[in-house]
């Protein structure tokens, strides 16, 4: 076997993982091994594709009753009468309200305050893709009558943003967070703003509305959130832990902060090279951060998530125990099946890490990296021949990769 500095190769690999915004570095164990390079990259998906945003504090759409504007004051308002449906909407009893302001406004099109009772009611009912084209024609109708009313802009906006019409949802964020003379802005509508700056490519405005919305109310898990993300994005894997934390502490249940936050400190080890007291508390920390997610959301890319912290962390007999029921599992996905078979590689456990690599093999058959680990398990158990097959799999799949075909001229003349 080849003789090689295995801390210089475990720098090298995760120098690679950042590269790749992996998620995990995986440490080899002491022994001497054949040559390989980093796993990651096929086990960890991009942690920032489009988390869902945690529901953010409640605003005056979502809560209350909007005031009735000053034409619908009268009792029987020419247009037909709304005094019930807003009765109605005031009691919560949103159904009764949706239907008595439908019934007013297909008989007189023009009232505006029907459309809008009709969107709030909509809204608190979480229609939201029906709510914002009611809204949208209340709205329109105040602009024709010069009586423009902010509760409905503020609930249009907000309806736009969770149907993710961010285009249309931000020029009226942006009324709603600027009035003149206005108290200090909702900070649920600064953070849909940031959201909706966010999703429109405007990063360096998202991140002062974000910024804007937790001065305004320092608890705003989301907008901590997504300041975690813009950072994450950028690589200030610091300022990405910093903000993180803050949005974990806000919100306990937030999956998807504690997903992000096992992320940044998984990328702040590698990027330390692995090894060393801070890497090593950077890997502790990824695996309470992990094992927090994987009581909110114990599903199989949590817990692959928490084995690929704790392999990380070289607990290489508890990553495959996190992953055991889930790989037992015929639907299970073929780079829980790798990383399966990397915990049990490094915990020495020849007989699973080649069970699992098989199945990995079946199910994702053009990973590279499956046939290094496969191919290193079987040559561990002198199945040589089976070894020379899944290395030369491997150069196929990768033929600039020197490493396979060293591996496999290594172990060539075994083969027979």
């Amino acid at each position: 076997m080849i003789m090689h500095n295995r801390n210089a190769q475990r720098a090298a690999l995760m120098a690679l993982f950042v590269f790749a915004f992996a998620a995990a570095a995986f440490a080899q164990s002491g022994a001497t091994r054949p040559r390989r390079v980093s796993p990651e990259a096929s086990t960890v998906q991009n942690p920032t594709t489009n988390p869902t945003p945690t529901p953010v504090p409640r605003t005056t759409a979502q809560t209350a009753t909007p005031p009735r504007s000053a034409a619908a004051t009268s009792a029987a308002n020419s247009s037909g009468d709304t005094t019930r449906a807003y009765a109605l909407l005031q009691q919560k009893q949103y159904d009764a309200a949706l239907k008595e302001a439908k019934q007013i406004a297909a008989a007189a099109p023009q009232n505006e305050e029907a459309w809008k009772i009709a969107g709030f009611a909509e809204f608190n009912l979480k229609q939201y893709k029906e709510a914002a084209i009611d809204l949208q024609r209340a709205l329109e109708l105040q602009r024709a009558a010069g009586s423009e009313d902010a509760n409905t802009v503020d609930a249009l906006a907000q309806a736009y943003a969770r149907t993710e019409e961010f285009e249309k949802a931000l020029p009226l964020l942006v009324t709603a967070t600027t009035r003149a003379g206005a108290a200090q802005p909702d900070a649920a509508l600064l953070y849909y703003r940031g959201l909706a700056e966010y999703r429109t490519g405007k990063q360096a405005d998202a991140e002062r509305s974000f910024n804007v919305a937790v001065k305004a109310d320092p608890k705003n898990a989301a907008s901590h959130f997504y300041l975690g993300r813009i950072a994450y994005e950028r690589n200030g894997t610091d300022a990405a832990i910093q903000a993180l934390n803050r949005a974990t502490q806000s919100d306990p249940r937030f999956a998807e902060a504690w997903t992000l936050l096992t992320y940044a400190y998984l990328r702040r080890a590698a990027a330390a090279g692995g090894t060393g007291p801070k890497a090593d508390a950077d890997y502790l920390n990824a695996i309470r951060a992990s094992e927090t997610l994987l009581k909110l959301r114990p599903d199989e890319a949590s817990a692959a998530l928490n084995a690929q912290a704790l392999v990380g962390a070289q607990q290489y007999a508890r990553a495959a125990a996190a992953l055991e029921r889930f790989g037992t599992n015929p639907n299970a996905q073929g780079p829980t099946l790798y990383l399966l078979g990397v915990a049990h590689s490094r915990a020495k456990n020849m007989p699973k890490a080649t069970a699992a690599l098989e199945r990995a093999a079946a199910k994702t058959p053009d990973d590279a990296n499956i046939y290094r680990e496969l191919g290193y398990a079987y040559e561990v158990a002198k199945q040589y021949a089976k070894a020379l097959a899944a290395y030369e799999k491997g150069a196929a799949l990768a033929p600039n990769d020197a490493d396979f075909k060293e591996n496999a001229e290594r172990i060539r003349p075994f083969a027979k």
